[in-house]
């Protein structure tokens, strides 16, 4: 196993000890030719990198930067510390082609994971206090170089008591302490399947328009992303845009899909009240990510809008990524493929040169 997270180990685990194998290595030089590249009003030598899920710190998202991820996005963070789901949270997931939206049989998952092209992402948007990860994430900020940027992931925390308002308030607190790292662009995510809940925010198309609206308020000219699920009705998807192209800056697409995971004797693959179903990202939903990508560029060139699209899902090699720019992606970002292939961000650096 050479992945930089090491999904035989708790979360916990990997925070103190990660990143491992080939990412914990030497990297290579930034390239000497200046950046060619620009997204989210940003220079960069390649429009890719490594999305919020597996660069759980600094160290992380230094050494994703130095392997040639010239995009390094912060896993998400809170306004207060949350604990992760149990371990295990990263399985192999077996599917046999792609993971269609709406499917509700349901996939076998082990630790396969030598083999593992889709995997879970089951951690529940754990997140250190402000005290730990604002001076992290400033580190991770500075560690920058010329031509790469740090993409800082965040999300607002339901309250006990204080219902939409509170909500819409914690958003907007979260979105400044980011800000007050250095921090040159922030990604609201909108879209994790994870923490139990039965309906994702992106969905609710009204109150992200005043979240959204709110925390751009707070962070000034700050460019924000907004990371959304995959859009089954495009009407919807439409309505979304419209609702909120002219407040925000552009949108990252998609988070995962939703399974129902079992374990070969058909039992809940992962632990847990509320962990039956669980995200899956890999291979099997790259045709989610492309399809989300086209019809983002095609509501954008029909509304007239400007909006940056950040292509996700599934990219596991460069023509993966080409496939993403030639479906209308400023930017295009992996996970898995990351984690099978350290190399992957110097390979589409050089398509990109």
């Amino acid at each position: 196993m050479t992945w930089c997270y090491d999904p035989r180990q708790s979360y916990e685990h990997n925070l103190a000890h990660g990143p491992s194998g080939a990412m914990a290595g030497p990297g290579v030089p930034l390239p000497e030719s200046p950046p060619r590249h620009a997204v989210l009003g940003q220079a960069l030598h390649s429009p890719f990198g490594i999305a919020a899920g597996p660069l759980l710190d600094a160290a992380y998202t230094t050494a994703a930067l130095r392997h040639g991820f010239d995009i390094a996005a912060y896993k998400t963070v809170r306004s207060a510390a949350h604990p992760s789901h149990p371990f295990p949270n990263t399985l192999a997931v077996h599917v046999d082609g792609r993971l269609e939206a709406d499917r509700v049989e349901p996939l076998v998952a082990d630790d396969d994971l030598d083999h593992a092209t889709s995997i879970s992402n089951s951690f529940g948007v754990p997140s250190q206090d402000p005290d730990a990860w604002q001076p992290d994430m400033a580190a991770a900020v500075a560690a920058a170089g010329e031509g790469q940027l740090l993409l800082a992931s965040f999300q607002g925390t339901r309250q006990g008591e204080g219902g939409m308002d509170a909500y819409v308030a914690d958003h907007a607190t979260t979105a400044k302490l980011v800000v007050e790292t250095g921090a040159r662009a922030l990604e609201m995510n909108l879209s994790c399947p994870n923490e139990g809940t039965g309906a994702l925010l992106c969905f609710d198309t009204a109150s992200v328009a005043r979240i959204a609206g709110t925390v751009k308020e707070a962070v000034g000219d700050v460019p924000l992303v907004l990371k959304l699920a995959y859009f089954g009705d495009d009407a919807r998807l439409r309505a979304f845009v419209e609702a909120t192209a002219g407040i925000v800056d552009g949108y990252a697409a998609i988070n995962t899909l939703p399974a129902r995971l079992v374990d070969a004797g058909g039992g809940q693959a992962l632990p847990g009240a509320g962990r039956e179903v669980a995200g899956v990202c890999g291979d099997a939903i790259r045709w989610a990510g492309l399809e989300m990508t086209a019809r983002l560029a095609r509501h954008r060139e029909e509304l007239g809008a400007r909006f940056a699209i950040i292509g996700v899902g599934g990219v596991l090699a460069t023509e993966h990524y080409e496939a993403y720019r030639a479906a209308g992606a400023d930017a295009v970002m992996c996970a898995t493929g990351a984690l099978l292939d350290a190399d992957l961000g110097r390979k589409v650096r050089a398509l990109a040169a």
